[in-house]
């Protein structure tokens, strides 16, 4: 396919329905407030420059693919032409919102995983399709064919009130609804009526059960954010060495990452999710951009149990090395992990102890109560952090854990490692520990070894990639910095 080609004509039927929803949405409160009809003309103005203003885009623009290159152009007034090399084209993504989707269109982007990108918007349904397994199936369809490696089971959605963002979603509720009324001067109102609703019940207990609301409003968001983002999940490994992340319920989204840029896996358990016994499988992979902040583009398994994320972990990466037995680090970095989670523990607390001798009376009793709290849960999420940590090996992989909020096994490729970083402080060096980072191009660029004995970590990472470290092979265990 190397003639120039434009995007989908229904583009303009899109565009016109957005514009006239914005209008809609926008103008009536305000012809209701004023009673005046001249909005009505403007509407009609604002809903017909928009879809000319689509149709000049729609006119102006056409792509093409050939056998070297992707192009975009765009001919108007000014004349701007974008190009990206197929073989640097690392992701392929398909998304369609219920819109789109009622017009049979979908968004197709297509980047580099750097800054480099195109969006093709829109394309017809089937032409997206076509033009996706084109740009990235680039061997033999018969070398490969795996089929599904996972889908979604509806029973994981009781998942989703355990991660963060349920209490997150509740609090954000309030904290919106709170603002509109501020907007028109009724927040002191809006919170005397919430008080209101439970009665005669004490200021404390009405306090808790406001907090209990919005818990409860948040379970309800999350479950209803995670049928949004993973329904109709499903995870294939495609011919042509792809695999491909399809999900959605009113927006679908279609991702797809090259196996040849895969460099690993992670799997990923949030505190809520691995008391629950759950977890998520991550891609280690190069060309992902990671500026974003975003992990759904990169999860290739939502929150689902553990043995299952294990057996997805193990289907990818093609060798059973999420649960590997690990090397367990010295009792030295169990007593840093105790000192910093009580020292960040009790910092809150004596702030609050001392501005309470200066000013008044409750705040001594906020600090003593979190202290009851906080402290006791600061020395179990350190001992929990420390039975984490741990580092070995696994055929030609290298497995790295750590983390109690958010504990994460990486399970990252021998020769995708391109280097290490050994650094020791002067609390570690007396202790005889260091941490070892190992330094990738694919997924967060560090995985790193936190608090391993000194001697014994130089031992396992110069095995563990052999050559890197041969020139430093004669230096000290001791040193600050390799």
């Amino acid at each position: 396919m190397s003639e120039w080609r434009r995007l989908d004509r229904r583009t303009l039927g899109v565009s016109a329905l957005v514009t006239a929803g914005i209008a809609v949405s926008a103008g009536t409160p305000i012809a209701i407030g004023t009673r005046s009809l001249w909005l009505v003309p403007a509407a009609v103005l604002f809903v017909g420059a928009g879809v000319l203003a689509d149709f000049v885009r729609w006119r102006a623009t056409r792509f093409r693919c050939t056998p070297e290159r992707l192009e975009l152009e765009f001919r108007f007034v000014a004349h701007t032409r974008k190009s990206l090399p197929r073989e640097r084209i690392r992701t392929v993504d398909l998304t369609a919102n219920p819109l789109h989707r009622a017009f049979g269109v979908a968004v197709l982007t297509i980047g580099t995983g750097q800054q480099d990108e195109i969006a093709l918007a829109p394309l017809a349904r089937a032409d997206a399709e076509a033009l996706r397994t084109e740009l990235l199936h680039r061997v033999p369809a018969a070398e490969r064919a795996d089929g599904a490696l996972a889908s979604l089971d509806k029973r994981w959605i009781r998942y989703a009130p355990v991660s963060f963002v349920a209490p997150a979603l509740g609090l954000s509720a309030f904290g919106a609804l709170f603002k509109v009324a501020d907007w028109f001067g009724a927040g002191g109102g809006l919170l005397q009526w919430l008080l209101g609703l439970f009665g005669d019940v004490p200021l404390v207990a009405s306090v808790l059960l406001l907090l209990v609301l919005a818990i409860v409003l948040g379970v309800a968001g999350a479950v209803g954010l995670f049928a949004e983002m993973w329904w109709h999940y499903r995870l294939d490994r495609e011919p042509g060495g792809t695999l491909r992340v399809r999900r959605g319920l009113l927006t679908t989204r279609s991702i797809t990452i090259e196996e040849r840029r895969l460099r690993g896996v992670e799997l990923v358990e949030p505190l809520g999710a691995r008391l629950a016994g759950a977890a998520r499988v991550d891609a280690i992979a190069t060309g992902m951009k990671r500026e974003d902040g975003k992990t759904e583009a990169k999860t290739l398994l939502p929150a689902a149990p553990r043995a299952v994320a294990v057996d997805v972990a193990a289907r990818v990466a093609g060798e059973a090395v999420a649960d590997v037995e690990l090397v367990p680090h010295p009792p030295a970095a169990r007593g840093r992990r105790l000192r910093w989670a009580l020292l960040t523990a009790a910092t809150p607390v004596v702030v609050l102890l001392v501005l309470g001798v200066l000013l008044t009376d409750v705040l001594l009793v906020l600090g003593g109560a979190l202290a009851v709290v906080a402290l006791p849960v600061a020395v179990v999420l350190a001992f929990d952090a420390y039975r984490g940590l741990g580092h070995g090996t696994r055929g030609r992989y290298l497995v790295v854990r750590a983390g109690a909020v958010r504990r994460g096994t990486a399970v990252l490729a021998r020769d995708g490692v391109i280097g290490w970083t050994v650094k020791q402080s002067v609390f570690q060096r007396r202790r005889g520990l260091a941490t070892f980072t190992a330094t990738t191009a694919a997924g967060a660029g560090a995985y790193s070894i936190l608090d391993a004995d000194a001697v014994e970590g130089l031992e396992f990472a110069s095995a563990a990639v052999p050559g890197i470290l041969a020139p430093f092979a004669s230096v000290p265990a001791e040193a600050s910095r390799t």
